[in-house]
């Protein structure tokens, strides 16, 4: 599972693929699917397989394809750009760093946040914390009639530029868009696994989480699943300022099972599930109430007539930025549990945790 997760993140991490223009993760889903099942998607561009179809409750693994990024707002006339934000980015993560632009045709430009040196900034300047749209991206043209040649139009998508980077510290990763690229991981591996017996086993990847869990809403519309797990990568809180005997993100503290945040309140016979299961085979786990963030369990757990939701995380430190940290020991724990919580579902489990009368 170790090599093949390695391999499957650092091809995701390093797509360009920002909110409404997942394409280049979409094909990496497709690729290494394509012979396990039947592909479909639905009218917003989610992704799905179909692993087992007609083996009892409709059981989806799905993580979302976006990550956080940018959009070309406009073209000043000595070729720098503005930007608009897509997804929630914080001033002082940006200055300095780098960002790709992707044209029409397929070409990318890599650009740089404009940063003034300290030298040009008052005591009041230096404090202050700049927001996106004060921000310019240098792209190292001279003219608007430049960027025009090269192909950058206005609403091109911006991404991060990180490289992959294994780090000392043993299973430790850094780059960028773990925020959701070890969901898309671990939705994908769970594809490859053998199809549970007593499940119809759906994996999929949605669209445009970052901006208001949209693709989430569609594609529950377009599945009807009866049950519906969520992988993520979530924030750590294992930091310094913070308060570390309270942390219930730590890297290598095993899967994190979220029980609440302001988007969804998990079903919680699904979520005793989860622990107990994980108790019973050994996962390494921590359990987790958030009182921030969101999930595509926002949209899922309300579509249609509800549908049982819980979220599995591999804790990530310094998500929407360009250098997240992850622990791969937190990813294994990630998919192993959910490919157990597949493999133990049956029509008695999935019914029981919508039996209200």
């Amino acid at each position: 599972m170790l090599d093949k997760g390695l391999e499957l993140l650092e091809k995701l991490t390093q797509a360009h693929a920002v909110s409404g223009f997942e394409e280049e993760v979409a094909e990496i889903f497709k690729e290494e699917l394509k012979e396990q099942g039947t592909l479909g998607a639905d009218r917003s561009g989610c992704l799905y397989l179909e692993k087992s179809q007609g083996r009892g409750p409709r059981v989806l693994i799905a993580g979302h394809m976006d990550e956080v990024g940018f959009r070309v707002q406009s073209v000043l006339a000595n070729g720098f750009l503005r930007l608009v934000a897509v997804g929630g980015w914080w001033g002082h993560s940006l200055l300095s760093q780098r960002l790709e632009v992707k044209t029409d045709g397929g070409d990318k430009l890599t650009g740089v946040v404009c940063s003034r040196p300290p030298h040009f900034l008052s005591e009041s300047q230096r404090a202050q914390v700049l927001g996106v749209g004060d921000m310019y991206l240098d792209i190292g043209a001279r003219s608007s009639r430049e960027v025009e040649d090269w192909g950058v139009k206005l609403g091109d998508p911006v991404a991060p530029v990180s490289p992959w980077t294994p780090m000392r510290q043993e299973g430790w990763i850094m780059t960028k868009a773990f925020d959701n690229r070890v969901g898309m991981a671990g939705a994908i591996q769970c594809g490859l696994a053998e199809a549970p017996e007593d499940c119809d086993l759906i994996v999929a990847g949605t669209v445009q989480e970052e901006v208001g869990l949209r693709g989430a809403t569609t594609l529950a519309n377009h599945l009807k699943p009866d049950v519906a797990i969520i992988l993520e990568g979530p924030p750590a809180d294992d930091l310094p300022g913070m308060p570390l005997q309270e942390a219930q993100g730590r890297l290598e503290g095993g899967v994190q099972i979220r029980l609440h945040d302001p988007s969804a309140i998990m079903n919680p016979r699904l979520a005793r599930y989860a622990i107990k299961l994980a108790e019973e085979k050994m996962i390494r786990h921590q359990v987790t109430v958030r009182t921030s963030g969101g999930t595509d369990a926002g949209s899922f757990h309300l579509a249609n007539d509800g549908i049982p939701s819980i979220v599995l995380g591999t804790p990530a430190r310094y998500i929407h930025s360009h250098n997240a940290i992850i622990c791969m020991r937190d990813y294994e724990a990630m998919v192993s549990l959910a490919l157990e919580m597949a493999r133990n579902f049956t029509e008695e489990v999935v019914s029981e945790l919508t039996s209200f009368i």
